[in-house]
């Protein structure tokens, strides 16, 4: 798998938090293990009285000793930041840009892809759009 190509689809709809939630849930989430990637959702009233999830406020992505946290942000840019743990023991937190963040999940990502088939095959259709 062509790390580029995957970090290229992954930074597609980064602008827009509840898309690269979509995104995440959709595409690849069905191919990782279970668990590997949660979304949090801020509810309105309006949206408890609907029936509707809300506004995606934060995605957690857990591969290996990585946990990879995107959370919007006040100018509506997400904000990033990667922890390193192991057997549930926070080692390392970083503030990361961004641009780190995507880069960080398509090494674990592409690493996961290594291990696993159907990872993969997200993976393909991530990048191929289908």
């Amino acid at each position: 798998m062509d790390f580029d190509m995957v970090a290229a689809a992954l930074r597609r709809d980064t602008a827009d938090l509840g898309t690269y939630a979509r995104v995440l849930t959709g595409t690849l989430a069905d191919a990782l293990p279970p668990g590997c990637v949660t979304v949090d959702y801020e509810r309105s009233l309006g949206d408890r009285l609907r029936g509707r999830d809300g506004r995606a406020h934060r995605i957690v992505v857990r591969l290996g000793e990585r946990t990879l946290f995107l959370t919007a942000g006040n100018g509506g840019r997400p904000t990033g930041e990667i922890h390193r743990e192991v057997r549930g023991v926070v080692l390392s937190r970083e503030q990361v840009t961004l641009d780190v963040w995507v880069h960080a999940l398509t090494e674990s990502l592409i690493a996961q892809a290594e291990a696993d088939a159907r990872a993969a095959e997200a993976l393909r259709r991530l990048v191929t759009g289908g």
